[in-house]
């Protein structure tokens, strides 16, 4: 697999926006053009030459080292290939992507998978709020694709989500779901308190939640074929990154009634 690595020299003074490092829109460009590229989001007008050591050549991946939580937009409009990031990364990771992969072998920060519409997206550590949730100005979060995050992620997770399969292997933060239309959100330690406010479609599955709003209705217990078919889905996609096997057996309840009602949550402990 060819492709270009850059390796961050030294913490920058300001936050960078590096949207412009896939390897579709570095594949028609030299050297010379990738160099001044730029990167700064201040006056200054930092270019990717000023910052990083740029090596390989173009081609079917990107590998950026050194990164920090200031490097923001890493992996936006994704359409193929790989991009790996060794470190932490900024705000809207993966923004938009349609295609491909992003393994961040570190934390992530808010709005990770932002827009998502296909590809996967993986996380070694924990990731902010707003994981797969709407940006401002846009009408929905994200519409298809799948993210794993090892960590915790933080409050909001999948707002305004309308497609796709969120796997977090930790805790899910405040208000998970909000305003979801559609969707798989699995939480392997469970919900933070309010999970599913006015939530219209879609799943929420953990062994827990903190505080359940009083508009989800208890539907009993129940033994779901589909989600021992999740499980298999999710370990093929996934392989060491999917969780434990789910069994199947739940304790479902029906909401968020103060809408249209016809999503769920389900607790498998």
């Amino acid at each position: 697999m060819s492709g270009l690595t850059f390796r961050l020299n030294a913490a920058p003074a300001e936050r960078l926006d590096l949207s412009d490092l896939t390897p579709a829109k570095l594949a028609a460009l030299s050297a010379a053009e990738i160099s001044k590229l730029v990167v700064g989001t201040t006056k200054s007008r930092l270019t990717v030459g000023d910052l990083f050591t740029v090596s390989g050549s173009p081609g079917d991946s990107v590998a950026i080292s050194g990164s920090t939580g200031l490097l923001d937009f890493i992996g936006t409009g994704l359409n193929g290939g790989k991009m790996i990031v060794e470190g932490d990364v900024g705000v809207c990771a993966g923004r938009s992507m349609k295609a491909g992969t992003l393994e961040i072998r570190g934390d992530a920060g808010a709005f990770l998978a932002s827009g998502l519409s296909g590809g996967l997206v993986t996380v070694k550590g924990s990731a902010g709020s707003n994981v797969g949730g709407q940006w401002p100005g846009d009408q929905f979060g994200m519409a298809g694709g799948t993210v794993a995050i090892e960590g915790d992620v933080g409050d909001r997770t999948g707002d305004r989500m309308r497609r796709g399969t969120i796997v977090v292997r930790g805790r899910c933060g405040a208000e998970a779901a909000s305003r979801m239309i559609g969707g798989t959100i699995l939480a392997e330690r469970g919900f933070g308190p309010a999970p599913g406010m006015l939530l219209r479609r879609g799943t929420l599955i953990g062994p827990s939640v903190e505080r359940m709003l009083p508009t989800f209705a208890d539907s009993g217990r129940h033994d779901l074929v589909v989600l021992r078919v999740l499980s298999r889905y999710l370990k093929a996609t996934l392989g060491p990154l999917a969780p434990n096997p789910l069994s199947g057996a739940v304790h479902k309840f029906a909401g968020d009634l103060a809408t249209i009602g016809k999503g769920e949550i389900l607790l498998t402990a």
